[in-house]
């Protein structure tokens, strides 16, 4: 257990990792920070003055609070609409970001428009992060998931092991579900990686693919398996195409909790995470989606795989992906 977690955005992720750090009791102390709601400077004053008082992390704050006699958990949760909750954190989860959705019109904003919006979001994370808590170990999850992390990277320069995005861990776990559905079989029984840029790119290695230990092409044919690969590359917008709004939110933070839980108990669990590589797998200087292991000190190692020459070459493209967003987002923040 750890002293305290903080959780930077307030939203359907952030509302499910509060919920389940009280639960499982992962810390004695959670802040939870979220600038929401936000006054519209053109309502009327007085409107402006109701959302004033109002915060999405507060009062979420306060219902979990109110429920932890039932669930018999002795624990303390602040809320802020600063980054104030953040003081003392050791561990820092960040949700901050605009989701994509459609403008009333009916169109959508485009990704470099989102970029730009949620760097100017990522560059007030690290100021409240260097602020109240610069030695916090920190997981990323907001997206763009590889920019922001290198982003927060930039901006903070902490140890190369206590930065970390969330990605892999999701990736693998779909992957892993549409794999045990088409088998018919436990999830529990199915091993699965996804390498690569939390994106269209991204790599489902079926060559390390496992049912029970045995290769996944002794359960399923080429076809199946192909499409399995594709829809887990778009999984996460075949969710909003359902949700019609928002993004995926349970799964998002069960993955990063799994890391959390890695950390705070010091499993030195092999997981597939958004590292800083420094040489491995021939990148230097970009977060990628690697195998690793994590215990007590973050990112412990990471873990080269022996990859088919399919694989090396959609690794390849993956993580030129990845350069892409990043060189973009060096360029956009030379002007916020």
């Amino acid at each position: 257990m750890l002293k305290k977690i903080g959780l930077i955005g307030g939203g359907y992720i952030g509302g499910v990792l509060a919920q389940e750090i009280a639960q499982r009791g992962l810390a004695r102390e959670i802040g939870m920070t979220d600038p929401a709601p936000m006054p519209n400077p053109s309502d009327p004053p007085e409107r402006q003055e109701v959302v004033k008082k109002q915060s999405v992390a507060i009062g979420k704050c306060l219902d979990i609070a109110e429920g932890l006699p039932t669930i018999g958990r002795d624990i303390k949760l602040v809320g802020s609409k600063d980054y104030s909750a953040l003081a003392g954190a050791e561990l820092v989860i960040n949700t901050a970001g605009v989701p994509r959705k459609a403008r009333p019109d009916g169109t959508f904003p485009s990704r470099e428009e989102l970029l730009a919006i949620n760097l100017k979001v990522t560059l007030e994370v690290a100021k409240g992060i260097q602020q109240y808590c610069p030695n916090a170990m920190i997981i990323s999850i907001a997206n763009p998931l590889d920019a922001i992390v290198y982003t927060l990277d930039k901006r903070l320069a902490p140890p190369k092991n206590r930065i970390m995005g969330m990605a892999g861990v999701l990736d693998s776990g779909r992957y892993r579900y549409f794999v045990a559905e088409a088998a018919n079989v436990s999830v529990d029984n199915v091993n699965a990686i996804v390498l690569g840029g939390h994106g269209d790119d991204m790599v489902p290695v079926r060559s390390s693919c496992q049912i029970a230990g045995i290769p996944v092409t002794k359960f399923l044919d080429e076809e199946t398996l192909a499409k399995i690969e594709a829809r887990t590359r778009k999984a996460g917008g075949e969710v909003v195409g359902l949700l019609g709004f928002g993004s995926a939110f349970v799964s998002p933070a069960w993955a990063a909790l799994e890391m959390a839980e890695a950390v705070i108990f010091d499993k030195r669990k092999i997981l597939p995470v958004c590292a800083k590589l420094e040489g491995e797998y021939g990148v230097r200087g970009l977060f990628v989606g690697v195998p690793a292991i994590l215990g007590k000190n973050g990112v412990e190692k990471v873990i080269e795989l022996d990859l088919t020459p399919e694989e090396k070459a959609a690794l390849e493209k993956s993580v030129a992906g990845v350069k892409k967003t990043c060189d973009e987002a060096e360029a956009m923040l030379q002007t916020l």
